[in-house]
This record gives structure tokens, sequence and C-alpha cells, in this order.
């Protein structure tokens, strides 16, 4: 008789994640968002930044992410900005559009709130700016997309 081929593999433990969230801003990579590429120096070496100018950087490049267009990302990354636009009326898209960044970057326990939504319209192109507070920050800053 022939010997079986299946091969029995213990399943391991389940280890729980932890509920707290760390909300320290920590150094990272720096981004240039005019060229949408990591800052290198004159060695072509990646640069570092803050962890307060890593947590800006991550905030705008959360508002400009198209939710489920990256399969890296869970559902939770992202704003809905196609749909959005797809409204007919101008004041519907920057309600969607307020809505959608406010929840994306609240996905983030390191951000206080996102306010102060301004818009301007040049035909069928919307422009917006608004203010992220990070948590124990004593400034603002202003996010323009």
């Amino acid at each position: 008789m022939a010997e079986n081929p299946l091969v029995v593999v213990p399943v391991p433990e389940f280890i729980e994640e932890n509920t707290v969230y760390d909300t320290k801003y920590k150094r990272t990579i720096k981004w240039d968002a005019q060229k949408g590429d990591f800052v290198q120096d004159g060695a072509n070496r990646i640069m570092e930044c803050s962890g307060e100018e890593g947590f800006m950087i991550w905030c705008f490049k959360m508002a400009q992410t198209e939710r489920y267009s990256c399969l890296a990302y869970t559902s939770d990354i992202g704003v809905e900005l196609e749909n959005a636009l797809a409204a007919d009326n101008q004041k519907i898209v920057e309600s969607i559009v307020e809505r959608t960044i406010t929840d994306a970057l609240k996905v983030n326990p390191r951000t206080e709130y996102v306010r102060d939504f301004e818009f301007s319209w040049n035909a069928d192109e919307i422009h917006c700016t608004f203010v992220v507070k990070g948590v124990g920050w004593d400034k603002l800053f202003k996010i323009c997309i």
C-alpha cells in the first residue's frame, strides 16, 4: 500500500492585535508633493523627516488616494472623489468631498480634527483646501488639493 502523500501541519495560535494604538509621531521618509517622489540628497539617498511632517505628508496623500484603487490598501484607506464628482449639484459635490476626506483622515488616531473646508471651481475642476489638527499639536496645517 502507498504512503499517504498528505502532510498534516499544525495550525498556529492566533495572536490578537493590541487595541491601543501608538499615537507618537515617528520619523519617516520625506516626500515631495509637487514632484510626486521621495526627496533625495546629493548622493541619491532618501531623506528622512520628522514625524509631524510625515503625518502632514500622509494626510496630503490620503486626500488624493482613491479608495479601492490600490489592492495593497485596506478598504479604510482613501477617499471617494470619483463618486462625489458624479453628483449634479456643486453643493452636493462639496458636501460629499468634505465627508469623504474627513472620514479618510479620521482613520488615523493622530488626527484630532479636519475642518474649515473651502472650495473653488474652474469649469468642471474643483480645488479644495482644509485644515487638519494632529493630536497633541498647538498649530494647525492647511492642505490644498
